[in-house]
């Protein structure tokens, strides 16, 4: 069962889950009636469109520059994890050059929570759980694990997924970059470094929009729900900006758990994927964006393939956030981006680190 705003969302579209999500015109049931002999294909990426809008198909939102003389503009930042030669190292070291991680790494990360210590903890908990509430409420979403009888009611499918995907990247992004702006804002104003603060947290904003990218190559939002996300993200960006002002180490522990609530969501995901409950999934080929974004190696360039990098992401900004939570905000240096007396001791590094999942103590670090 649908809920109401999913249906609002996602109205005037086929219910069949067996073949690609195109508008009910004559040009589109002619496309999908040659596209079901190969709807199964490594490119049905290409083909999906959940739009409730005018035609346009999201190559064209996301198409190199309008540009004479330009052919594409590069991809500055390279995501952290991504190895050289576009292949997977299989150990972590503590060294500056090994940032790579192995598919066992990804598949080891698993749903953590960090205990709320303190009146900032208990206060960023809690608004966590209120947006998750009503984020559950606006996608259609029950989490299996709390109650399992309920969530039968509510069985996600592929375009529910990304509904949820959609909607939760276009708010994600946004933490980063205030905190961000607002570091580096305070650097220019008191003339004083920032000691690599301002690096990941922007480097995290950058991260999140690239999900929204590739999972807008696998569908378009229609009107209502673009209200929705530009609605939300003015009412989140301003909460945001002004608790930051207020007190930044709650900002940083409230990131940590969404970001706990976002591991639980790709989580339930990837296992509704290889359980075979999402059909259209089981052989969809991740866009070309995220392969050339993750440098993803042949043989792991699905679906599936692609929600446990996505996952993998998610749960290093739970790491960085909740270890930033727990240091001194004004004077402590980041230690995502420090250089270590002796780097052959533990410390933190730009992979997801299974033994950490909820941070790391400032004494530990600093």
């Amino acid at each position: 069962m649908m809920c109401a705003q999913a249906r609002g969302v996602l109205r005037r579209l086929p219910t069949s889950t067996t073949a690609p999500y195109r508008l009910w015109s004559a040009a589109s049931l002619r496309q999908d009636k040659n596209a079901k002999a190969s709807h199964h294909g490594p490119h049905l990426a290409q083909k999906m469109n959940f739009s409730t809008s005018k035609q346009q198909s999201s190559g064209n939102l996301l198409a190199p520059p309008d540009s004479g003389k330009i052919k594409e503009t590069k991809i500055i930042w390279h995501h952290p994890i991504a190895s050289d030669n576009g292949t997977l190292s299989g150990e972590h070291t503590h060294t500056e050059c090994s940032y790579s991680y192995s598919e066992k790494d990804m598949r080891d990360i698993c749903v953590a929570h960090r205990d709320a210590r303190c009146m900032s903890d208990k206060v960023a908990l809690s608004l966590v759980r209120l947006l998750r509430w009503g984020t559950d409420f606006a996608t259609g979403y029950r989490n299996p694990k709390k109650d399992e009888r309920v969530a039968k009611r509510f069985l996600m499918d592929e375009r529910k997924w990304l509904i949820r995907f959609i909607f939760l990247e276009s708010v994600a992004g946004v933490p980063g970059m205030v905190g961000g702006m607002l570091r580096h804002l305070k650097s220019i104003r008191q003339m004083k470094r920032d000691h690599g603060w301002i690096e990941s947290l922007i480097e995290e904003a950058y991260n999140e929009r690239m999900h929204l990218l590739t999972f807008m190559k696998l569908a378009e939002p229609g009107p209502f729900m673009r209200l929705i996300i530009l609605g939300a993200q003015g009412v989140f960006f301003n909460m945001f900006f002004l608790s930051y002002l207020i007190s930044p180490r709650t900002c940083h522990r409230f990131v940590g758990y969404l970001e706990e609530e976002a591991v639980i969501t790709y989580t339930h995901a990837i296992h509704d994927i290889e359980a075979g409950k999402l059909p259209l999934w089981n052989n969809l080929a991740a866009p070309d964006i995220a392969v050339k974004y993750w440098e993803m190696p042949e043989r792991k360039r699905q679906m599936v393939d692609l929600l446990l990098y996505i996952r993998a992401d998610e749960a290093k900004h739970r790491e960085v956030n909740h270890t930033l939570g727990n240091l001194d905000q004004k004077k402590d240096p980041n230690p995502y981006t420090a250089e270590y007396h002796d780097p052959s001791q533990p410390h933190p590094i730009e992979a997801p680190d299974p033994k950490r999942p909820c941070g790391w103590e400032r004494r530990d670090v600093v």
